[in-house]
């Protein structure tokens, strides 16, 4: 729950193809009646692009949604592209703010340690 509310933390709901719908830096999707039936997913940002996708991509001027959010996956989406998000169970540690970074020194720090 508390990663859900973080908006360093860019969630995704995705269609039943799983391509993305909708990237928020808030929790997503949100339960208007308390009920948390569907699950709210993390993104994990790997993007591997074709190059005339980025040429084009590079041209398209930046949307409102992708402002307001800052995050550029939904200028694609705005402008009409679809972004496949398959699901995974794997867990990624994401360097976004300095305690980020200190979380994964001492990670590191740790698995070190071991002999």
């Amino acid at each position: 729950d508390e990663e859900a509310q973080d908006p360093n933390i860019v969630k995704v709901v995705v269609d039943r193809n799983d391509v993305a719908l909708y990237f928020s830096r808030a929790r997503i999707p949100f339960s208007r009646d308390g009920v948390r039936a569907l699950p709210c997913y993390r993104h994990l940002g790997l993007y591997a692009y074709r190059r005339d996708f980025l040429l084009t991509f590079a041209d398209l001027p930046p949307s409102a949604l992708e402002q307001t959010e800052q995050l550029e996956q939904l200028r694609a989406l705005e402008s009409g592209y679809r972004i496949r998000v398959p699901l995974t169970e794997w867990v990624s540690v994401s360097v976004d703010t300095p305690a980020d970074l200190q979380k994964v020194r001492a990670l590191i720090a740790a698995k070190s340690a071991v002999p």
